[in-house]
């Protein structure tokens, strides 16, 4: 059964009015609440939270818009962590520019689907030539071809399935026989993407070989080698090298040029993930960072880390589009063959999905009224604002800072003295879980070596070096206070 007024929800040429005043009620409200934001987070709990969203019946609807975002401050507007917050340090989250944001509405109120040209029209010539741009950028010529994707770790499978392959197609053997021989070789700073996609594809729980790294996090071409002679002298196929343009924790950039040598050597198909630095390629002063790119077979870009723009939006690329081939399947109701051969552009042919979002329109509306050279302007600000707070950390012996970063992150730790100096490890966790508790700001962890250290990740250009002091601060003081409470037992005893 129909409810009477159901039809007046639906965008269409009867209820443009409605539309037009409804999303102005919901842009006002969220632009009250960025205008302000005094903290990155309200320091929630997830019981507390789940306990006001569990209380919502979803059965029993609002009916008034106003009513629904008055609720909805409680759900989710008030404890929302906010990346435009310049204290935000944690994560590879960047504040979004606004033509993507403009580019966002328009395409969810049109509803595109990416699949096939009779849903999609101009929206898919759009991407191909988005893709096609990025090509140019990355260095590849006109055989390039590519995809938009929901992120890196789809865009890091989908390399590796066509690399995949690729590997079974260059060997007369059966397939069932070539599978456990499959190998994969990845930096010990690579995103784990890489092991859950050989997983999914089926490989061998050894198929992934970890390849050692320098000082500086970058993998060393001569472990690379040494690796690729391992594989051989077994008799495994290395299906894929994965090189890193910047690693999450480090920001570290493997030697691109010395792997695809070594790559072209061994006939392995490299695949860069720059799911992170891939805003060099628009950088107006380091780009030259990326050198080597071009040579490989396949990149994945993230425009939504380092593009500024609103998840999802990423891509793969790959330097010659006959790759995209083992990605195609044709259904009669969709996209028979036949389409193909009447040159009928489907994007679905090289897509891992079926159904797919517009996220290309995003980038489009951002490089038609920004242009390229202002998102790199962008992105070399917060790399520069990540150098300054190395600086800042090396100089202060409350700190111990890892290697200098290619991007933008800062991997650090604060270093208890005295009797302080065996809890190390738990003051550095303590900190940083109270400080996300004071929602002053928010920083990430992650481990070196086995010990707890804590990450700045710096994607927000609005903040500043006074910022990051503030923080360092209160990393400090919550650090200080864990200290005193951990040692003054110890001391007292010992006085007795």
């Amino acid at each position: 059964m129909r409810l009477p007024d159901a039809r007046a929800h639906l965008l269409t040429n009867a209820t443009a009015d409605r539309y037009r005043r409804t999303l102005m009620d919901g842009v006002e409200r969220v632009a009250a609440r960025i205008a302000t934001t005094e903290r990155p987070f309200t320091g929630i709990t997830p019981d507390r939270l789940a306990a006001e969203v569990g209380a919502v019946d979803l059965d029993r609807p609002l009916g008034d818009p106003l009513a629904a975002l008055d609720e909805l401050e409680n759900v989710y507007l008030r404890d929302a962590v906010y990346f435009h917050h310049p204290r935000y340090l944690a994560h590879l989250n960047c504040p979004v520019v606004i033509p993507a944001v403009l580019g966002e509405a328009v395409l969810s109120a049109v509803n595109s689907s990416m699949d096939t040209w009779d849903q999609s029209a101009g929206g898919t010539l759009i991407e191909r030539r988005l893709v096609d741009w990025t090509a140019a950028r990355i260095g590849f010529g006109p055989a390039a071809d590519g995809v938009f994707t929901s992120g890196g770790s789809q865009s890091n499978l989908h390399a590796l399935l066509l690399a995949r392959e690729e590997a079974l197609a260059a060997v007369a053997l059966p397939r069932a026989e070539v599978l456990p021989r499959l190998r994969i070789l990845a930096s010990a700073a690579g995103h784990f993407s890489v092991q859950k996609s050989a997983k999914l594809l089926g490989l061998a729980p050894d198929a992934v070989v970890t390849v050692g790294v320098d000082a500086d996090r970058r993998m060393r071409p001569g472990a690379l080698h040494r690796e690729l002679v391992r594989c051989r002298e077994r008799g495994q196929i290395v299906m894929a090298v994965v090189a890193t343009a910047g690693t999450t924790d480090f920001g570290s950039i493997d030697p691109l040029p010395a792997i695809a040598e070594q790559c072209a050597a061994a006939g392995a198909w490299l695949h860069v993930d720059a799911a992170y630095g891939c805003g060099l390629l628009v950088s107006p002063t380091r780009r030259h960072l990326l050198a080597g790119i071009e040579r490989a077979d396949s990149v994945t870009v993230d425009y939504h880390k380092s593009f500024f723009q609103p998840v999802s939006s990423s891509a793969l690329v790959v330097r010659d589009r006959q790759a995209l081939r083992h990605a195609t399947y044709h259904a009669d109701y969709l996209n028979p063959a036949r389409m193909a051969e009447q040159r009928i552009p489907n994007q679905v042919d090289k897509s891992l999905q079926t159904t797919r979002r517009f996220d290309a329109l995003k980038l489009w509306m951002t490089l038609r009224i920004m242009g390229a050279d202002a998102i790199g302007a962008l992105f070399d600000d917060v790399v520069d604002r990540a150098a300054a707070a190395w600086d800042m950390l090396a100089e202060d012996p409350r700190f111990e800072v890892v290697t200098r970063s290619s991007l933008s992150t800062v991997v650090f730790r604060y270093l208890p003295t005295g009797p302080g100096r065996v809890h190390a490890d738990a003051v550095n966790l303590h900190a940083r879980e109270a400080l996300a508790a004071s929602g002053a700001a928010v920083v990430a962890a992650t481990k070196v070596d086995g010990r707890h250290f804590l990450k700045f990740t710096l994607l927000n250009p609005e903040t500043t070096v006074e910022d990051i002091a503030v923080v360092l601060e209160l990393v400090a003081r919550h650090a200080g206070h864990y200290i005193d409470r951990v040692t003054t037992p110890m001391l007292a005893c010992n006085a007795r």
